[in-house]
């Protein structure tokens, strides 16, 4: 690293001392910026703390016994990865150093930039859900719509399911199945990753505001925990729970289970 201006802009350095010099403190900080996004670009793994998460982006801390590192994340990855990080999870992160260097009004800082999140095992997943799950019963969100008159025959069904999965064909074939001619009205939606559950969530209001329809089935066919995350999203159980059309649940196969299947009035696979 050379200073590039006129030798009569720059300080005297200290005297006695041999480092390079004197820089100005930009000019360093925007090298060491690059220095940093040289390293390689690794995984880690450890708890998170300190978590905060912004429109723009999420910040935490990743801790372990020997140390700590600042971590942020772009919200639009965040979200894309599908996770619903909470404090104390254990998780592993891929990315890599990054520095910002500030200015003269705003203050620098050094994260670990993510750009990947998994968290540390399924049982980590399956724990979540189970904490959720236990505070949603507690607060009374399974009965509402167990609750709520259910037409034996229904005239008008709205589906909510992706448009190109497998799920859109067995709902098809099971009405088929049991003769039933009436009306259906779809809603097309994303039915994984972390953005599927707010577009559920919307298509099911869209459904219970139009005239007539009966009930409604959210459909997906199954996955991992990983890949059924949505249908466990707090926002869309409590929509469900609170909505004023009878809702079944046809998410994932025999051994799966997701909060939208507790929330809803009748569940089924």
């Amino acid at each position: 690293m050379e200073d590039s201006r006129p030798h009569a802009d720059r300080p005297a350095g200290i005297d006695g001392s041999a480092f390079k010099g004197p820089f100005p403190v930009g000019e360093y900080a925007e090298a060491l910026r690059s220095r940093l996004r040289e390293m390689a670009r690794v995984q880690v793994f450890g708890e998170v703390s300190n978590l905060g998460i912004r429109p723009k982006a999420v910040y935490f801390e990743l801790r372990d016994p020997r140390g700590a590192l600042p971590c942020s994340m772009w919200r639009d990855d965040y979200d894309r990865a599908g996770v619903e990080l909470e404090n104390g999870a254990q998780v592993v992160l891929a990315g890599g150093c990054d520095y910002y260097p500030g200015s003269a009004t705003s203050s620098p800082s050094f994260s670990f930039r993510a750009t990947a999140v998994r968290l540390a095992g399924e049982g980590e997943l399956l724990a979540q859900i189970e904490r959720l799950r236990r505070r949603l019963d507690a607060e009374g969100l399974f009965l509402p719509q167990r609750s709520l008159p259910r037409a034996a025959l229904p005239r008008s069904i709205g589906v909510v399911t992706g448009e190109g999965g497998k799920a859109r064909d067995d709902v098809l074939a099971g009405l088929r199945r049991r003769g039933w001619m009436g009306r259906l009205v779809w809603a097309f939606v994303p039915v994984q990753d972390r953005r599927a559950a707010p577009r559920i969530a919307r298509a099911l209001q869209d459904l219970a505001a139009v005239g007539g329809v009966d009930v409604i089935i959210v459909a997906r066919g199954g996955g991992s925990v990983m890949d059924l995350m949505a249908f466990s999203d707090e926002t869309l159980c409590r929509t469900v729970a609170l909505l004023a059309v009878p809702v079944i649940a046809s998410v994932g196969h025999h051994t799966d289970r997701t909060l939208i299947d507790d929330v809803a009035a009748v569940s089924c696979s």
